[in-house]
């Protein structure tokens, strides 16, 4: 086979078959979650709720949240959104409120307003001296509801990687938080993060967390409400069955990888690092082997990107 004088070797089409279970009636299995989590004991009549929401692109976040919102009227508190997501929307409230609105997510379509500030306060520090923050309307309020997706983080390997520990300490922390975290990122996130996460957990008033862990298809696969007590030991095996319904792409070594749109609402890194098998890792942190891609091809990016 040649084309335009090259030289190709045959080829066929073929169509991978992918793992993916997925919860249909994932309301349900939220406020079984919420309610087997004690949410109603935990909030007091009158109090002020923060449920901290971030910017990605989560299976149903949007009547998640609402939902969420829903179960804690219910319980007698007064719930409220706050971003929980960086440096993202330019750093700014209005930008991170139209993050959100981007999402599906506003006032209106979840039963809540909404209090974006990048205004920190400093809860504490590590062991090597760095600051940690906290957004400080989400520290006034009686209690913080975090939701995140759990799932493998495409530039650093570890126990913890993004979840719900890394949206206490990235997201919550705004961008100061978020600064003095990627300053330190040659210790490696892998150990300031949960490092950064007990401290928050210690000092603030996180309540629950609720993760969620999508398949390949971008569908909610398990969906968990988590104590402050839980979220390490039980998010670290939530992040094992994420990366065990990731798609991967089934070859060791491949010449010509060619990807139809990337961009950064797919991911972070625009394309997933997991998948493709590149990116950075610190000296101790785990390097993928596979797959050896010799040449990417990127064709288009994606509408939001």
């Amino acid at each position: 086979m040649s084309y335009h004088g090259f030289s190709l070797p045959r080829m066929v089409r073929v169509r991978q078959k992918i793992h993916a279970p997925k919860i249909d009636d994932y309301i349900s299995v939220l406020r079984e979650e919420l309610d087997r989590a004690g949410l109603r004991e935990k909030i007091k009549p009158g109090d002020k709720i923060a449920i901290a929401v971030g910017s990605r692109g989560i299976a149903h976040i949007a009547e998640i949240v609402a939902t969420v919102v829903e179960e804690v009227k219910r319980a007698g508190g007064e719930p409220f959104i706050v971003p929980a997501m960086g440096s993202h929307g330019g750093g700014t409230p209005e930008g991170q409120i139209a993050v959100l609105r981007s999402l599906g997510i506003t006032p209106e379509s979840v039963g809540a307003q909404i209090r974006a500030s990048m205004e920190v306060e400093e809860i504490g520090r590590l062991n090597n001296g760095a600051p940690v923050f906290v957004d400080k309307i989400a520290m006034s309020s009686d209690g913080i509801i975090l939701i995140n997706r759990v799932k493998p983080h495409t530039d650093f390997k570890g126990r913890i990687e993004s979840g719900l520990m890394k949206m206490m300490v990235i997201g919550l922390g705004k961008q100061k938080g978020a600064e003095v975290i990627h300053r330190y990122q040659l210790e490696g996130y892998h150990k300031l993060i949960p490092e950064a996460a007990r401290l928050i957990m210690s000092r603030a008033p996180i309540i629950l967390g609720i993760a969620i862990v999508e398949n390949a298809r971008h569908e909610i696969a398990a969906l968990r409400a988590l104590r402050p007590e839980e979220i390490e030991e039980e998010e670290a095996k939530l992040l094992e069955l994420a990366k065990e319904l990731m798609a991967r792409i089934p070859f060791k070594e491949i010449d010509v990888l060619i990807v139809d749109e990337m961009g950064k609402n797919i991911s972070g890194t625009g394309m997933d690092t997991n998948v493709i098998g590149r990116f950075w890792a610190s000296p101790d942190e785990y390097e993928p082997q596979t797959p050896r891609i010799k040449r990417i091809v990127v064709l288009d990016l994606t509408e939001e990107s």
